[in-house]
């Protein structure tokens, strides 16, 4: 813990507890979105690195829980389902995990918030990307490596899946666990990239196991409060949480 405070003063940490708290409840509700809570709410209490540092960790575990809620034999199923997106994200991702120390603060948040901003707003005013159940595998390699390549150097790689999954019309509990196999794999990845940058490391690690229980403890109230709600109210729910986290992010670009 003293060491832990070293890093982070104590108003702060607490700060950030209750954010990695929140991201775990919208996590739990919409199947994404902790790491653009985390790292647009932390990113005002802490420096942007070290936001995604501690980010990683509780994205980690609660991806896992998502994805084996319905068993391993689902879980898997899901994997081959979606095996060329994953492998390809993968490939992106690992590749630039070692541009995070290379590109300004303000210009990744842009790069991340613009993007969310826009497929909110357009999925909300009813402009629904439709690809159907068969879509050309270059649109999902493409996808796949944007979704990779933003989600290597800042630990955001929802809403290219999330605009992915619904432009296929995934039922709202495959939709979920889907995210939660492809996002656990993907913070695989991310972990062990980070490593390598030098993101992850022995002074940066207290802070990832501190946000671990709130942010698991918000994932259980999100869980009850998602399997009270039905199909459509997720979507907007989803589209919401889209909209005000981009939002942020592009402030945060902005004034940067």
């Amino acid at each position: 813990m003293e060491s832990l405070l070293t890093l982070i003063p104590l108003p702060a940490l607490v700060a950030c507890l209750l954010v990695g708290f929140l991201a775990g409840v919208v996590k739990g509700m919409v199947g994404f979105a902790m790491p653009m809570i985390m790292i647009s709410g932390m990113g005002s209490f802490v420096a942007p690195e070290l936001a995604l540092a501690g980010l990683i960790l509780p994205t980690l575990a609660t991806n896992g829980w998502q994805a084996l809620r319905q068993g391993p034999r689902a879980a898997i199923s899901s994997a081959r389902k979606f095996r060329i997106f994953l492998l390809v994200g993968f490939v992106a991702l690992i590749v630039s995990a070692q541009m995070v120390r290379v590109i300004p603060a303000d210009v990744m948040l842009l790069m991340i918030g613009v993007p969310i901003v826009i497929f909110a707003v357009t999925q909300l005013m009813g402009r629904q990307l439709v690809l159907g159940a068969n879509p050309s595998r270059w649109i999902e390699v493409a996808i796949a490596t944007f979704a990779g390549f933003i989600g290597g150097f800042s630990g955001v790689w929802g809403p290219p899946t999330v605009a992915y999954l619904t432009a296929l019309g995934t039922p709202k509990q495959e939709h979920v666990r889907v995210q939660g196999v492809i996002y656990g794999l993907g913070a695989v990845a991310l972990l062990g990239a980070h490593v390598v940058s030098g993101v992850v490391r022995a002074e940066t690690i207290p802070f990832a196991i501190a946000l671990l229980p709130p942010a698991l403890a918000g994932m259980a109230v999100g869980f009850a409060v998602q399997d009270r709600i039905d199909q459509a109210a997720f979507r907007k729910a989803t589209l919401v949480v889209l909209l005000v986290a981009g939002g942020n992010l592009v402030r945060r670009g902005l004034m940067g």
